[in-house]
């Protein structure tokens, strides 16, 4: 199954300061790059931009952060923060 980028969708930083870290996208900006947001250093107000190249995008796609962007345009950080908690636990089994 190929993964594309699209909201809620988790990956992992292959590059740069925040390498190994988890984070969602919470936005597209064209066909290289998306925003990317984790809730804590780098919140949905301020999120980081990053290219696709640098990131391995996760077969996780979070349905609440989807759901509220979708409904909403916007998403809050405490939920950002639960779906990267979520993964990290279900991966963690």
């Amino acid at each position: 199954m190929e993964a594309f980028p699209e909201w809620g969708r988790l990956v992992k930083v292959l590059r740069g300061k925040d390498q190994g870290g988890c984070a969602v996208i919470i936005g597209i900006v064209d066909d290289r790059f998306v925003l990317i947001a984790d809730g804590n250093k780098h919140r949905f107000d301020g999120p980081k931009k990053k290219s696709l190249l640098h990131l391995e995008l996760l077969p996780v796609v979070s349905s609440e952060v989807a759901d509220s962007m979708r409904e909403t345009g916007r998403v809050t950080n405490a939920k950002l923060r639960f779906a990267i908690q979520k993964y990290n636990e279900r991966k963690g089994e």
